[in-house]
């Protein structure tokens, strides 16, 4: 099992310290419009959202601009895309994955931060099953989620078992529906999604196949008008993320907890995910790694037709990520303790 643990990150430069508290001198929100609503995502499959819808800093923090912050909850990456496009939410947390699709796909996203660097995904069966790896999956039913990792994730595997979504049968599926579906056998498999996925684990499903470079990180994506519009909002939000990747660093039991409260999840299985599915000390600046992943999986887009070429997807890749939040990133700029 891959098991990764908090530690602190390295501190930033003094260069990048002393721009950072040049461009940003003043509080968080400064020059945000009286009366503005900020509308962002939280999703059981983000856990600093988790942390932050928790203690309230952002809502802390904006107050006194006249900044309301509303929270939209998020059941997969395709349904924090799905709102980001419709301007449902300003800012939305989905897989990297996910991020360049939406992106090649012609939705106006940035990735302006990472929120995690997860194993979150993995090919699950019944406990009884007699699949016992991807190529028995040929001629099979499985249930994923499109536009998600675990979809890609799926794909992945079965190219590299000499397969294709053309020998499954794909049921297309919210995460949670696909557990059920798996539960009740309606399919043979299911691309599973943490934290979901680790309850199906305790109820004695079994992951066939996992593989942690098929994972791609967690990304944090904002509306391309909202970053012109609203700078000081956009770091607001990258900042507060800090506030809270450094909190649950230091406080892993009750960010378990937070995550058990609200997936409705035994504390136990919480704390694997947290502890060893999920890497939230990750460096939040979404650098030449991130990049790269998304490079590998970009021909998958390709192959699976959800992007009409690879060129496509280069171009987007290239103009994907704006790193300007991240690297000026500044948790003591947010209310709370």
């Amino acid at each position: 099992m891959s098991k990764f643990s908090f530690t602190r990150r390295s501190a930033l430069t003094l260069a990048t310290v002393a721009l950072a508290a040049t461009t940003l001198s003043g509080c968080a929100g400064e020059n945000a419009a009286a009366g503005e609503t900020l509308s962002l995502d939280y999703a059981t499959y983000n856990p600093l959202s988790l942390v932050l819808k928790e203690k309230g800093w952002l809502e802390d923090t904006l107050a006194d601009e006249g900044v309301t912050v509303e929270w939209i909850q998020s059941a997969g990456s395709n349904k924090a895309n799905e709102a980001l496009r419709a301007d449902a939410v300003q800012v939305g947390s989905t897989a990297g994955s996910a991020a360049l699709l939406a992106r090649s796909n012609g939705s106006p996203i940035k990735t302006i931060a990472l929120y995690s660097q997860p194993e979150w995904a993995a090919l699950v069966v019944n406990g009884d099953s007699e699949i016992t790896e991807v190529a028995d999956l040929k001629g099979k039913q499985v249930a994923a989620t499109k536009g998600t990792d675990p979809y890609f994730f799926l794909l992945q595997a079965l190219e590299e078992a000499g397969l294709s979504e053309k020998d499954i049968t794909l049921q297309n599926v919210q995460h949670a529906d696909g557990r059920t579906a798996l539960v009740n056998g309606s399919v043979d498999a299911w691309s599973g999604l943490d934290p979901i996925m680790a309850g199906a684990e305790q109820d004695g499903a079994q992951l066939v196949y996992r593989n942690l470079d098929f994972n791609t990180y967690g990304a944090l994506n904002a509306r391309e008008d909202f970053i012109e519009r609203s700078p000081e909002l956009a770091q607001a939000v990258v900042d507060a993320y800090e506030k809270a990747r450094e909190w649950a660093a230091a406080n892993p039991e009750e960010t378990a907890q937070i995550l058990a409260d609200v997936a409705g999840l035994d504390l136990e299985v919480a704390s694997v995910v947290i502890q060893e599915r999920s890497n939230l000390d990750v460096d939040a600046i979404p650098g030449a790694s991130f990049v790269e992943v998304l490079r590998n999986i970009g021909p998958v887009f390709v192959d699976s037709g959800d992007v009409p070429s690879q060129q496509i997807v280069d171009e987007k890749l290239d103009t994907l990520v704006d790193d300007q939040f991240a690297t000026q990133a500044d948790a003591s700029k947010i209310a709370g303790e």
